[in-house]
């Protein structure tokens, strides 16, 4: 990753990376802009899709819903989220977002800290007894 000093995020700047659940448009994190504690993402999640429950060893997380319907877990607690409604997921707690509306799920992930040392995200969906807990996810 090369370290950039330019802090404004444009269309040319940005990246975007497609994943199972949505494509993911990279506004912040280090290859991008110089942050060091902080990294955000656009994901754009198609109906039906999700991304399984899943925890950040190294980071907490904030979901805040811009459009869509998100059915959102927290640990074994769950909450339906709205445009405008927002989550916090602690360092190492195990989550899912899920688009349980009829259109494009849209929501900002913000990350913190931006430079870790080990894994960013370790999948957790086949572990009890979170495989069991939410049919398909």
């Amino acid at each position: 990753m090369s370290q950039t000093t330019n802090p404004f995020v444009t269309d040319e700047n940005l990246i975007v990376e497609e994943l199972p659940w949505g494509p993911h448009h990279w506004l912040v994190r280090p290859d991008i802009v110089p942050a060091e504690m902080l990294q955000l993402v656009r994901v754009l999640m198609p109906p039906g899709k999700c991304h399984a429950f899943h925890r950040h060893p190294e980071m907490e997380e904030v979901i805040y819903v811009i459009r869509g319907k998100a059915e959102q877990w927290v640990d074994r607690q769950m909450q339906i989220l709205r445009p405008g409604e927002v989550a916090h997921i602690p360092k190492n707690v195990v989550h899912g977002t899920y688009n349980v509306g009829e259109e494009t799920l849209e929501f900002l992930a913000i990350l913190s800290p931006a430079k870790i040392q080990g894994p960013a995200l370790v999948d957790m969906s086949q572990e009890e007894p979170w495989r069991s807990l939410r049919p398909g996810g």
